[in-house]
């Protein structure tokens, strides 16, 4: 292989992963716990951005059930995004060729 021909393909990597982090960053996933009653919502970074609370649940002598629904929301969504740029990750280097469990620097 030549050297330009490598240049070549390490920058339509580059610009590839360029494009996989703004795609990334503009993700959206749900958490949910409590059957429905709890659901978080986070970006693409694992960023904290929507929050609904059954108003059930709102009250003051068991605040430490609401923690917990929320705490295990927060963790469903995070689990979502991470499973969601890992597809997203895996389908961008298939296309580019590169061998399978590769990791690539986020």
């Amino acid at each position: 292989m030549d050297f330009l021909k490598m240049m070549k393909q390490a920058k339509q990597m580059q610009e590839k992963m360029g494009d996989l982090q703004s795609a990334v960053s503009e993700l959206s996933v749900e958490g949910v716990s409590g059957a429905g009653m709890i659901t978080v919502t986070l970006n693409g970074k694992g960023e904290m951005t929507g929050l609904k609370i059954d108003p059930s649940l709102i009250k003051a002598d068991e605040s430490g059930v609401l923690e917990d629904l929320i705490l295990a929301a927060h963790n469903d969504a995070k689990a979502k995004g991470e499973a969601l740029v890992q597809e997203r990750t895996q389908e961008l280097m298939s296309g580019m060729g590169l061998p399978a469990g590769m990791k690539l620097p986020m």
